[in-house]
């Protein structure tokens, strides 16, 4: 890939995230709305008008910009702005544009992602992510996205952590299209490093010299007794195999929650505190993915998502000052980090979880979509106004 001289944002980037699919509502024309649907699918429920962000981005912003954060992380949906194979919706491009413009004109930074998780029925039809043409057409369409929005983005995430994607619905079958199968599993990741390199390629073609990167999946991860070996097999196809593939990025998102225990059967259900999700409570990870992703690669890093899915607004705030306290380790260390970005703003639709974890710093009536900010809120606008003077 073509070297640049590229300039990150002067500041730290200080923000919040949320993603396309999981706020916009109305995803129709996605392998996920189909799968939430179809007959014993594993999700809870459909997302049906998420958080109605497609509508209301202009009061998304405003809490975003009233928190005073500088930076505001979310996606443009594929399926929207693609709807059938080379035809292309000017209106969607137009919407994302303004979204970004309205980012701009509140002094936010946009660090847009141009894939999370999920396809446009026709690429799903055709083989999703095993299909040979897959890297091509994820380059047509970031080309599209280029073309239309290069001259306003300021960071730009090719597709959000391929390795869960490719985890869970290749591997684990959580995901559409509910595969589990080692091989093809490892396959998808190989097709996914691939997506990475074409559309990286084509947003550097510009207009627009913004960093280009991805954002990896990565937990601290331990071995039981007599797990070491699936340790390093799992963690080798999850993050080695991506680590070693950044050459010639402008950065990469690390985006951590946990820390897994594997024994020689798979993972050891935690012990200990654990948050909605059923995960270990363990803000440590955010100090160690940090470290071992700077060692291993040689590209300025952001701590892209990190977060607790929790209905106890005192443990994610306590979460979030562990976090923190980690993130002022690595740089008190010299360790290259521009940006930490809260997953997520919103409480909105996770997944196969549905709407029962609550990610959010604002809360979300589910009727009205009335917008509530919790006292997480305050306190992480608080913290990163002093950071990190207010981590003590």
């Amino acid at each position: 890939m073509t070297q640049r001289n590229v300039s990150f944002p002067s500041d730290f980037m200080w923000g919040t995230a949320t993603s396309a699919y999981q706020t916009e509502g109305g995803g129709a024309n996605t392998d996920w709305w189909r799968f939430e649907l179809a007959v014993g699918s594993t999700a809870t429920e459909p997302s049906g008008d998420a958080c109605d962000s497609w509508h209301r981005y202009e009061e998304d912003l405003d809490l975003v910009q009233n928190l005073g954060l500088n930076a505001y992380r979310f996606s443009i949906e594929w399926a929207r702005v693609e709807p059938e194979r080379g035809t292309f919706s000017h209106e969607a491009l137009a919407h994302y544009r303004d979204m970004i413009e309205s980012c701009r004109r509140r002094s936010i930074l946009a660090v847009v992602t141009l894939h999370h998780f999920t396809l446009p029925l026709w690429v799903s039809d055709a083989g999703g992510f095993e299909s040979p043409d897959i890297a091509t057409w994820m380059g047509d369409y970031a080309a599209v996205v280029a073309a239309s929005l290069g001259d306003v983005i300021d960071v730009a995430c090719t597709i959000n952590e391929p390795n869960a994607l490719a985890l869970l619905g290749y591997l684990m079958g959580l995901f559409p299209p509910a595969v589990e199968d080692w091989d093809r599993f490892v396959g998808v990741n190989h097709n996914l490093r691939a997506c990475h390199a074409t559309m990286s390629a084509a947003l550097r073609a510009g207009p627009g010299n913004f960093p280009i990167g991805f954002t990896l999946s990565m937990q601290e991860w331990e071995a039981a007794e007599g797990g070491e070996a699936l340790v390093d097999m799992i963690r080798g196809e999850m993050e080695d195999q991506y680590l070693g593939s950044v050459e010639g990025d402008d950065f990469m998102g690390v985006q951590c929650y946990t820390k897994i225990q594997l024994g020689p059967e798979g993972p050891i259900p935690p012990s200990g505190e654990t948050t909605e999700m059923g995960y270990l409570y363990w803000p440590q990870c955010v100090e160690y993915t940090l470290r071992r992703a700077a060692a291993a690669t040689d590209v300025p890093l952001v701590m892209s998502e990190n977060g607790i899915g929790t209905n106890d607004d005192v443990q994610r705030i306590r979460y979030l000052t562990e976090a923190l306290r980690g993130l002022r380790n690595v740089r008190d260390d010299g360790i290259d980090v521009r940006g930490y970005f809260q997953w997520s703003l919103l409480d909105n639709f996770e997944w196969a979880h549905g709407y029962g974890p609550k990610f959010g710093i604002v809360a979300v009536d589910r009727v009205t979509f009335e917008r509530t900010a919790k006292p997480s809120a305050q306190w992480y606008s608080e913290a990163v106004r002093y950071f990190p003077a207010s981590i003590s």
